[in-house]
């Protein structure tokens, strides 16, 4: 149910601390108490994006922007969006992104970028499938080595999630009607046993060697001109589904 949700631009420092208070409770770590307040601060005056989801008078989920630019064409970097858990499923985060494509087209910029972590495939899902998002690039370790436990210590390695806002792509993803993306050319596959481990055994051998395995398939398909475009889940796991860029 969403009927009570809305979306809007945040402004005030206390709606930020507010953020972060989500923040805190959606990641658990203690590193969010300031630098993250900084930076929603430094997104509200420099022409990036504070959006705030709120159920009544209450802020239940966020999503912070900032701006970038390729060559001489700006675009901006979400890089941060959260939902309490007690909203989950409530399609609040699609909300907070569909208000963030609006606010960004309503000013000229067409295209929003994310990193996220390929082995999520809940988020790969909602990316790709659900927004119609396509990634090209894989970049190992982006954040470095961090001492967050939902990192334990593995390389943070994130694909780029490249939303291009009018592509006929993007419009068919946001209007429910994305192709199954069973035919894809080809598939880099996430098996099973490692994606059902919970973040406490993220170091484990299974899950170690599956991360080094799909970064060097991502890494080989994207030099050969791929996208990946979705993903499908099967019995043994989950498929990201690759096709030419070409043909889009």
């Amino acid at each position: 149910m969403t009927t009570d949700i809305t979306v809007r631009p945040l402004h005030t420092l206390e709606e930020f601390q507010l953020c972060v208070q989500i923040a805190r409770e959606v990641w658990g770590d203690s590193e969010l108490d300031t630098e993250p307040y900084i930076t929603f601060v430094i997104a509200h005056h420099t022409g990036g994006q504070v959006l705030g989801a709120f159920d009544g008078d209450t802020l239940v989920g966020f999503t912070k922007a900032l701006i970038g630019l390729h060559e001489r064409t700006p675009y901006l970097h979400s890089h941060m969006t959260g939902v309490l858990p007690s909203h989950r499923d409530r399609r609040v985060g699609r909300l907070l992104k569909l208000f963030q494509r609006e606010d960004a087209l309503r000013r000229g910029i067409r295209l929003i970028e994310w990193t996220f972590d390929p082995l999520e495939t809940k988020n790969a899902h909602f990316n790709l499938n659900r927004l119609g998002a396509i990634c090209r690039d894989y970049i190992p370790n982006f954040y470095g080595i961090t001492t967050s436990p939902l990192h334990r210590g593995l390389p943070t390695d994130r694909l780029l999630a490249e939303w291009h806002l009018e592509s006929p792509r993007v419009v068919a993803a946001i209007n429910d009607l994305t192709p199954d993306p069973k035919d894809a050319p080809a598939f880099i596959h996430l098996s099973s046993p490692a994606l059902q481990s919970d973040s406490t055994e993220r170091d484990s051998p299974a899950f170690i060697e599956m991360q080094s395995r799909i970064r060097n398939e991502f890494t080989r398909w994207f030099t050969k001109g791929y996208a990946a475009t979705g993903i499908r889940f099967t019995t043994s796991g989950a498929d990201y589904c690759l096709s030419p860029y070409s043909d889009f």
